[in-house]
C-alpha cells in the first residue's frame, strides 16, 4: 500500500474523517451537554482476559468454529442465506473465496477513542461484502474486492503482527462472511499468545443466529446502522436490501444482550461491550431521528453511539439526486439534536465536539 493509499484509509475508512459540512445559518440552539455517563471501568482489569480465551479455557471455540465452517458448506452466513458450498469454491452474492481475502491489516487511528488510545486500533480490512451501497466509501475493496486470499494461518501472524506492534485490539472490518476463517485464525492466535479484545465492526446486515454464533467469541461490537427505513435501504443498494433495517435492529439488540454498555480499562480503552455508528445522510434519508429513538427504547440509553458527519459524495451516488452533495451543517446540528431529545447519554467524542463547532456556524 502506497502512503497516500495508506493517509486515506486512515481518514476515510472508519468512524473517523473529516468533517464535509456545507453549512448556511438559520438556526439558534442551546449547547449540547456533555456525555454524563461515561465509560464503566471494569473492576480488576488487570484480571481481565478476551472472551475467546475463556471459551477456549472451556473447551468450546473448536467446536463454534467447526459449526461455522459447516454453514459456510451452505452458505447461510448472511441474511443473504446463498446456499452455496463456498468450502468447495462455489461463490455466492458476496463473492467470496473459500479462504478469506484482507486488504491491509494495521493500526487504525482514526476509529472511536475508546479503541484507538495511543497504539491506534488493529484493523483487518476484509474484502468484498455482502451489501451493495450506490455510496460506498471503500468501493474498491468492498465492491471490486482488491485484497488478497489468505490461509487461517496467514490471518492469525497478522493478528500477532498488529499486537506485536502496540494495537489495543484486533478490529475486524466487514467480516461477516469471512466469519468461519476469523473464528480458526483467532484459535491460532491465541495458541501463540495473542490477548486483545476482538472488536466486530460490522456493516449491520447481519443473521441473528449468526451473531448467537459469536457469543463468548467477541469482546466489542461495532455496528453500523446505516437506514431505518426499507425503502431507503432498497433504493441506495445495487441488490435486494429491503430487510437491512430489521436485520440491523434484530442483529444489534443481541450485540447489547451479550456484551452490554462499554467497559474500559484504567486508559479509557474498551475492552467489552457495545459501539454504534450511524452515518448522517442528506435530506434525512438514513432516517437519525427513527435511530436515535430506537437506541434509547430497544437498547439503553447509555450505549456508546457514534452520529458520524464525515458523509461524501463516493462511488455512484451522484447518480443519486438526494444524496448527491455533503451534508450540510443544519443537518447534522439537527441529529445532534434529535439524540439530545431521544436522552442518548453517550454520544461519542468527536461527535459532540462537531456538534459544538456546527452549531455555532448556524446559530
Amino acid at each position: 500500500m502506497t502512503r497516500k493509499d495508506f493517509l486515506k484509509m486512515l481518514g476515510l475508512a472508519g468512524g473517523g474523517g473529516l468533517l464535509y459540512l456545507a453549512g448556511t445559518s438559520w438556526l439558534r440552539r442551546e449547547p449540547m451537554p456533555k456525555n454524563n455517563a461515561g465509560q464503566a471501568q471494569a473492576a480488576g482489569t488487570e484480571q481481565w482476559q478476551p472472551a475467546y480465551a475463556v471459551l477456549e479455557a472451556e473447551g468450546k471455540l473448536a467446536a463454534r468454529i467447526e459449526q461455522a465452517y459447516s454453514i459456510m458448506e451452505s452458505c447461510r452466513l448472511c441474511p443473504r442465506r446463498c446456499g452455496v458450498n463456498r468450502r468447495a469454491g462455489e461463490i455466492g452474492f458476496c463473492q467470496a473465496p473459500a479462504r478469506a481475502m484482507v486488504y491491509s491489516h494495521q493500526p487504525h487511528f482514526g476509529e472511536e477513542l475508546p479503541l484507538v488510545g495511543r497504539g491506534g486500533s488493529g484493523t483487518i480490512f476484509f474484502s468484498k461484502c455482502n451489501l451493495r451501497c450506490v455510496f460506498c466509501q471503500n468501493w474498491p475493496i468492498a465492491h471490486k474486492g482488491w485484497g488478497n486470499e489468505v490461509s487461517d494461518m496467514e490471518l492469525a501472524e497478522m493478528m500477532l503482527d498488529l499486537q506485536r506492534i502496540g494495537c489495543h485490539n484486533i478490529n475486524l472490518v466487514t467480516p461477516t462472511h469471512m466469519m468461519p476463517n476469523i473464528l480458526g485464525a483467532v484459535r491460532i492466535a491465541l495458541q501463540k499468545g495473542l490477548h486483545l479484545p476482538l472488536c466486530y465492526n460490522t456493516s449491520g446486515y447481519e443473521l441473528v443466529e449468526m451473531v448467537e454464533l459469536l457469543d463468548g467469541i467477541v469482546d466489542i461490537y461495532l455496528p453500523d446502522v446505516k437506514f431505518m427505513d426499507g425503502v431507503e435501504a432498497q433504493r441506495y443498494n445495487l441488490a435486494a436490501a429491503a430487510d437491512y433495517p430489521q436485520m440491523a435492529k434484530d442483529s444489534t439488540v443481541e450485540m447489547h444482550r451479550q456484551v452490554g454498555e462499554m467497559i474500559t480499562d484504567e486508559r479509557g480503552i474498551a475492552l467489552r461491550g457495545l459501539m454504534v455508528r450511524h452515518l448522517v445522510m442528506p435530506n434525512r434519508i438514513a432516517g437519525t431521528r427513527e435511530f436515535v429513538r430506537w437506541v434509547a427504547a430497544d437498547l439503553s440509553k447509555q450505549t456508546y453511539v457514534n452520529i458520524m458527519s464525515q458523509y461524501r459524495v463516493e462511488f455512484m451516488a451522484y447518480d443519486f439526486p438526494l444524496i448527491a452533495r455533503a451534508i450540510t451543517a443544519e443537518e447534522f446540528v439537527e441529529a445532534m439534536e434529535w439524540a439530545r431529545e431521544a436522552g442518548l447519554t453517550n454520544l461519542d467524542e468527536r461527535s459532540l465536539s462537531s456538534y459544538e463547532i456546527h452549531r455555532r456556524r448556524v446559530s
